[in-house]
């Protein structure tokens, strides 16, 4: 069976043209969620601190950061320090005219620092603000670090891998994070940050967790 060739068109329509995503989170989660819509047509631009970068560049293989060049591809990198009121004040600036956010700090950072729904939502009523967390935004467990391997520890998996005489074997991957992020919260996102672009009243909040491995509906309420 031949398979049909078809040429690269950079310049052909997607399904996300017009949508510009903001970017806050760093390694591995919120990374799946924007690269995929900036794989259907959306502007991602990739917010990442002056000094270091997303700690994604390190990951590197071979001396190359095989996973920065998959995880970062189709977005635009823009370094801001939301430590100081100046880049905060520039973020603000840039949220005004987007339609996502998404972030993956612990819980509350965003509101300490001044940056919380209700600010965002007071500068762009429209805004889908995507949460990424290790164990939800409430709950016992919101406050402890959220890593991968924790996550593949407590759900269960590592005792299920590997073999019965030797330690768990956790995946060669970041098994945890693109379970969690790929599909139910870019679907839900995408699905939000379209309604919301024809209904500019509305906006709403996409909590997902990587212990859950699911996204929680969009909360939506009207700003009219």
């Amino acid at each position: 069976m031949s398979l049909a060739e078809k040429s690269f068109e950079p310049d052909a329509p997607c399904p996300l043209d017009g949508i510009r995503v903001i970017d806050l989170s760093r390694l591995v989660a919120g990374n799946a969620v924007s690269s995929q819509l900036a794989d259907f047509g959306a502007e991602v631009l990739k917010i990442e601190d002056p000094a270091k970068g997303d700690p994604l560049r390190a990951w590197q293989s071979e001396g190359v950061s095989v996973h920065w060049k998959l995880y970062a591809r189709n977005k635009k990198s823009v370094a801001l320090s939301l430590r100081d009121r100046r880049g905060r004040d520039l973020l603000l600036d840039l949220i005004a005219s987007s339609e996502v956010l998404i972030e993956n700090f612990r819980p509350r950072t965003l509101e300490k620092i001044g940056l919380g729904p209700e600010v965002l939502h007071a500068r762009n009523p429209r805004l889908v603000i995507v949460r990424v967390s290790g164990w939800g935004q409430s709950g016992p467990y919101r406050d402890r670090p959220g890593f991968g391997t924790l996550v593949e520890s407590m759900s269960g998996y590592a005792a299920r891998t590997g073999f019965a005489d030797r330690e768990p074997v956790l995946p060669p991957t970041a098994l945890a994070d693109m379970m969690t992020c790929p599909a139910p919260p870019s679907t839900s996102t995408w699905r939000s940050a379209t309604m919301t672009a024809k209904a500019p009243g509305r906006s709403s909040i996409c909590r997902c967790s990587t212990h859950c491995s699911r996204s929680s509906p969009p909360r939506r309420r009207s700003t009219s």
